[in-house]
Formats: C-alpha cells, sequence, structure tokens
C-alpha cells in the first residue's frame, strides 16, 4: 500500500490572509507543518499542494516538495484530488496547512483503519477530539460530529450536535480535526462530484462525501494542539511552541 501525504495550502484564507506565512518559532506555519509531517516517517512522500508562489517558494528553497494547483479550488479535497489523479498511489493523507502541531500517534491510527480494512469498507478516515467547554462545543467555528455505534460519522455541522433536550443522558461531543486519510477513489469521486445543499449550507466539504453515500471512520485523538484560523489562535500557537 503506497500512502503519501499531501497539505493544502491556499495563501489567502478568509478569516486570516496569508496565516501560513506567520512566524511561528522562527519558521513560518506552513514550513512548520511540512516538517512535522515529513518527522513521522509514515509516508512514501510528503508534499504541499499551493495556488501560491510565495508558499511554493517557502517550501521548496528550503528543501521540501510542493506543487502547483493548476485550477482554482473551494476546498482542500479538490485542490489534492487534481494532484493525485495521475499519481501511483492507494491512500492519500491530507494534512492541513494550518496544523504545525501535527503528531505521529495521531497519523498512524489513521493509516491502520486502512491497513485493518481488508474489505475496503472505509472510504475515508479523520480525527476527533473529546471536547468538553461549552463555549466550545457552541461556537461555529467549531466543527462537530456525531458518530453510529461503529465509529463512523453520522453528520458534521457547526451546530452543537447533538442536541440535549434531555439533559439527563450522558452524551460525548467530539470536534472535528481536519486531518483526513482517504483512498484515492474517494477522493477523484468527490472531485468529480458537484456540491449538494448540506455541504454548501455548512461550508463543510466532509459533508459532500456523507451526501453522496460514502462511509467516513472517525479515529479519536488525546492530542489538540492549535488549527490557527485566526490572529489569536496564532498567539495561542505560539505560547504552546514555547
Amino acid at each position: 500500500m503506497k500512502i503519501i501525504s499531501m497539505i493544502p495550502a491556499r495563501y489567502s484564507a478568509t478569516r486570516f490572509p496569508g496565516k501560513l506565512m506567520q512566524d511561528l518559532g522562527g519558521k513560518t506555519v506552513i514550513l512548520r507543518t511540512y516538517e512535522a509531517t515529513v518527522a513521522t516517517k509514515l509516508f512514501d512522500d510528503v508534499i504541499v499542494v499551493t495556488d501560491s508562489d510565495i508558499i511554493y517558494n517557502e517550501i521548496t528553497s528550503n528543501g521540501g516538495k510542493a506543487m502547483m494547483s493548476k485550477k482554482q479550488h473551494d476546498c482542500g479535497s479538490d485542490r489534492i484530488a487534481e494532484a493525485v489523479e495521475n499519481l501511483d498511489v492507494d491512500v492519500v493523507i491530507n494534512v492541513q496547512g494550518d496544523e504545525p502541531f501535527t503528531d505521529e500517534v495521531s497519523l498512524s491510527k489513521l493509516i491502520d483503519v486502512f491497513k485493518a480494512d481488508a474489505k475496503k469498507e472505509v472510504d475515508l478516515a479523520s480525527l476527533m477530539v473529546h471536547i468538553k467547554d461549552e463555549n466550545e462545543i457552541n461556537n461555529p467555528n467549531t466543527v462537530k460530529v456525531v458518530l453510529d455505534q461503529y465509529n463512523f460519522a453520522l453528520y458534521f455541522s457547526r451546530s452543537p450536535i447533538p442536541f440535549r433536550r434531555d439533559k439527563t443522558v450522558d452524551v460525548k461531543y467530539y470536534k472535528h480535526k481536519g486531518v483526513y486519510a482517504f483512498r484515492k477513489e474517494a477522493l477523484l469521486d468527490f472531485y468529480r462530484w458537484p456540491m449538494l445543499p448540506l455541504e454548501a449550507s455548512e461550508k463543510l466539504e466532509q459533508l459532500r462525501y456523507l451526501e453522496y453515500g460514502k462511509r467516513i471512520k472517525m479515529v479519536e485523538t488525546n492530542v489538540e494542539g492549535v488549527e490557527i484560523d485566526t490572529p489569536e489562535d496564532l498567539e495561542r500557537a505560539k505560547k504552546l511552541w514555547k
């Protein structure tokens, strides 16, 4: 099984433009993410896929591998699908460019899902973190996921799900971390499918897979790290890095 990691890296992020080129402990966020992914030694290859000459040059000038997207893309899955379409690969791990605290243990768990999936019942695997803080549960920037009894995703939402009508029921809330592992076929299917209403409404690309019937196996991790979506996140990341 050939497994590679691809890191989609868009320069003009909506909430924090240029965030991937911000300084984090003496290196840029995107370079930290790339180096952390390479350091896991889990992959046959690690490649940054970007629409930006600035990011491309940042990676390649520091000895890394990068590819330029040929088209404009609305999401990371589309950007990666274009890049892997003609590559000989079985499983692709999507590490977000704003995840400099990417760790070996969590990524190993995703890879193990596919190694154990002899019947190829899993189309994607992704990470989640158990959350208890009410502010985070109710924050629309925190994407929540609910599961079936086999840890397959039922739905993702920016709303707090499940809604606790009965306060006596003990339920867990899980935050979805934007790290995905795809079978190449599932990724290419996504690339060809038009967006449907749930994805369009929530602005969550993972809903496209569910709307078209793909199965997403969720894997719990205890590694929280910091996803850098805002200037405040960057400050938290700097403190954690120290």
